[in-house]
């Protein structure tokens, strides 16, 4: 969600793309059994103990390709992409025709891989299948938003709403709204998932997102309650601990949010959280440390690219941040080369201002703030732009916008923010 600071989360295309049919029923597992069971666990060791039993069953075999998706993001081992894709090709070797359920895992697997035209392709075709597969209309869903086909996203969510109203196509609705400016409307589609829930992981991962989207409007108290009540849920659950260690960072507890961003770090080393804890270090002037943290990041990266994925996104932010334009612009072309969304638009933008090529940086700002819910990061990008072209008066109540919406959207770059507006002669 916008509250994300710096890139998109690795792992996952959409807020919504975190249920699946397979892991539903690791979650009915850890209702069933308590909450100390780990669902995708679960999930696995139940497929697992059937494929023993039944090896032809291609079926559980599709089941446990998308849960080790799953476990991959819960992880961040991306070594499980490949495990995922051995059982989904074992369940299409066992089924070639008519495995709608396979195709499925496949595009999520794609999604995860951020290969979000081979998931839109992946999904069309379990749907040729059977068009009342839901997962494989989030899968939709979900690759659309990437690729920047918005309407197709909604009309493809709203699908998976009729055919299915739950956990999955409500978490989906959230964010489809807040991209479009409903924050209330996304807010309430929140509240609709978290009510299917009954604890454990699909609570935890409902106040995640309720408490991202609380932070996104500079809501601090709100932000720390519905962290402090999923983590209630899911003790020790990282995403939720990174939405503390942002609310920490806002509000100048610099010790909590130190324990609180290296917690994540340890349990979940993605770029992005790497990226974001050496981030904030950097904003306490702690250079040496937060080079320590920007240091694992390349190898961190290459095991993930070793496993399929790519994170251009992450990449062309960080290098236009840190001094690199020739980097930046190069991740963020290919990344735009693959899809022409908002994140890809804003990452180009902020690549080809770090260029000093401002005059086409402009348009892709632009598109990058158009669609309605624009970030304050998106909007605090777009102002340095209009800024450095000579627009004052444009890049003062794009600024204003930006801090107007959240204050405390980056521990660089909102004082940076509040800096140049003041340098063009502070608010209207």
């Amino acid at each position: 969600m916008s509250a994300v600071v710096v890139g998109v989360v690795f792992l996952v295309a959409a807020v919504g793309a975190f249920y699946t049919a397979t892991v539903d029923d690791g979650v009915a597992a850890e209702q069933a059994q308590g909450p100390t069971v780990d669902p995708f666990t679960a999930s696995i060791e139940n497929a697992q103990q059937r494929l023993r039993e039944v090896p032809g069953d291609y079926t559980t075999w599709a089941q446990l390709g998308t849960a080790y998706v799953e476990q991959a993001r819960v992880t961040a081992d991306p070594t499980y992409y490949d495990k995922a894709d051995g059982a989904l090709r074992e369940s299409l070797t066992l089924r070639p025709e008519g495995n709608d359920a396979a195709l499925t895992g496949q595009g999520a697997l794609a999604n995860a891989r951020h290969d979000f035209a081979a998931a839109a392709e992946l999904a069309t075709q379990a749907l040729a299948v059977n068009e009342y597969n839901s997962t494989a209309w989030g899968v939709l869903t979900d690759a659309r938003t990437q690729l920047g086909d918005y309407a197709g996203a909604t009309e493809a969510l709203g699908r998976m709403l009729e055919l299915k109203p739950g956990l999955a196509s409500f978490t989906r609705a959230s964010y489809d709204a807040e991209l479009h400016g409903d924050l209330a409307g996304a807010r309430s589609a929140l509240e609709q998932a978290l009510e299917t829930t009954q604890g454990g992981a699909g609570e935890a991962f409902c106040r995640t997102y309720l408490g991202a989207l609380a932070f996104s409007t500079g809501d601090l108290d709100e932000a720390a309650a519905q962290y402090t009540a999923g983590l209630e849920a899911a003790p020790g659950d990282p995403a939720l601990l990174l939405g503390l260690a942002r609310v920490d960072a806002a509000r100048g507890d610099v010790d909590a949010a130190v324990e609180g961003f290296r917690t994540v770090v340890n349990a979940q080393p993605l770029p992005e959280h790497l990226v974001e804890f050496g981030a904030y270090l950097e904003s306490q002037g702690r250079a040496e440390e937060a080079e320590q943290q920007f240091a694992l990041v390349d190898t961190v990266r290459a095991l993930f690219a070793a496993n399929g994925a790519s994170d251009d996104l992450t990449t062309a932010l960080f290098a236009a941040d840190h001094g690199d334009p020739a980097e930046a612009l190069a991740a963020a072309q290919a990344e735009f080369d693959r899809r022409q969304n908002i994140d890809s638009h804003d990452a180009l933008a902020w690549a080809l201002h770090a260029a000093g090529r401002d005059t086409e940086a402009l348009p892709h700002a632009q598109q990058a703030t158009a669609l309605g819910g624009a970030s304050a990061l998106f909007l605090y990008h777009r102002g340095v732009i209009e800024a450095a072209l000579g627009q004052g008066d444009q890049a003062r109540a794009t600024l204003v916008s930006a801090l107007d919406a959240n204050p405390y959207f980056s521990p660089l770059h909102a004082p940076r923010a509040e800096a140049l507006l003041e340098s063009l002669g502070g608010r209207p």
